[in-house]
């Protein structure tokens, strides 16, 4: 696995070693060792998965109570993955980072506690899925709006499809900064 850092210190983009034939191919998504070796501590407890059509926007989440770093992988399909930087002390607090991810590149993205995350299906649809640190708490959940014109975030869909829910989330300024993490 190769580790890459990201502009914003924390989150990591990694390149697993993938083996291909004829048949198909084989990789290694999550070795502890090799996160533990690049000061990695934390304990993934919950798997999800998401499937979503193309256009689609999710986000920006996060959680308030029970935060949770999370390990993130496209399975099917291509998606541009956002996280936004909500750690108070940070020096890049507000400032995003924004990656492809796809069953084509097969890059993992590392997203440590006090990121809000969110992601833009940019094929026909795609699966999603992301290892959790901590179990989801619904009384913790919070989010940022995902079109907030402060984080000036280029998600790469001329009519996104976004929820009710998200599309109500507060901009990042109007957010308690005892909300943040």
């Amino acid at each position: 696995m190769e580790f890459i850092r990201t502009a914003i210190d924390g989150p990591l983009v990694i390149r697993p070693r993938v083996i291909s034939d004829t048949r198909g191919f084989f990789m290694e998504c999550f070795r502890e060792r090799a996160f533990l070796d690049q000061g990695i501590t934390d304990r993934f407890v919950q798997d999800n998965c998401s499937f979503s059509r193309g256009g689609v926007v999710r986000g920006l989440h996060y959680q308030r109570i029970q935060p949770q770093a999370k390990l993130i992988t496209v399975m099917q399909g291509r998606v541009l993955d956002v996280i936004v930087d909500i750690r108070r002390e940070s020096p890049t607090r507000g400032q995003h980072v924004a990656v492809e991810l796809s069953d084509r590149n097969k890059e993992i993205l590392y997203v440590p506690i006090g990121f809000a995350h969110g992601f833009a299906v940019l094929s026909e649809s795609a699966l999603f899925h992301y290892k959790c640190s901590d179990y989801y708490c619904p009384e913790g959940e919070r989010g940022l709006l995902w079109s907030d014109p402060d984080l000036d975030i280029d998600w790469g869909i001329a009519e996104p499809i976004v929820s009710t829910r998200d599309a109500a989330l507060p901009r990042m300024r109007d957010v308690a900064a005892s909300e943040l993490l």
